[in-house]
């Protein structure tokens, strides 16, 4: 059977393709992660193409991306159509970036959780998940030394 880009495809056929709920599409579809349209009987028909963001949204969701990320990479591609090859291009290189900041903050959050747990010191004075005296409170809620490397 031969498929084209602009076939459509029902809710169920999405979810069996994807393994995602039926209700987890509509929220997608709230969030503008994806998109749908109606038929004459008031059913949703999701364009094949939409298969491709599901796919990548449940990519992110396995690597602990948040939604709101993964909806401004999203924003670079059309949802009325099947995006261009230079369309997913740049997408994979906003990707690429975002993934690189990611990872180069969950390693500098393992060096500091290695070194305050695993120094045994139990010096509260050094460890840089600490806050001696709320000194840091001006800076800000939550880690503020940390954060500031993230910056």
């Amino acid at each position: 059977m031969q498929f084209s880009p602009d076939d459509e495809l029902t809710i169920g056929e999405v979810g069996r393709r994807t393994g995602v709920a039926a209700s987890a599409l509509h929220f997608y579809e709230r969030q503008g992660l994806i998109a749908s349209r109606r038929n004459g009987a008031n059913q949703r028909r999701y364009p094949r193409h939409m298969l491709r963001r599901i796919s990548l949204i449940i990519v992110a969701k396995r690597l602990g991306v948040p939604l709101g990320d993964v909806g401004r990479v999203f924003a670079a591609l059309p949802l009325d159509r099947s995006p261009t090859h230079e369309e997913w291009q740049q997408v994979s290189r906003i990707w690429k970036r975002h993934l690189e900041e990611r990872r180069l903050a969950i390693e500098q959050l393992e060096r500091e959780l290695t070194g305050c747990i695993g120094c045994g010191c139990l010096s509260m004075k050094a460890c840089l998940l600490l806050n001696p005296d709320d000194a840091l409170r001006g800076r800000g809620p939550g880690p503020v030394r940390l954060q500031a490397d993230e910056a």
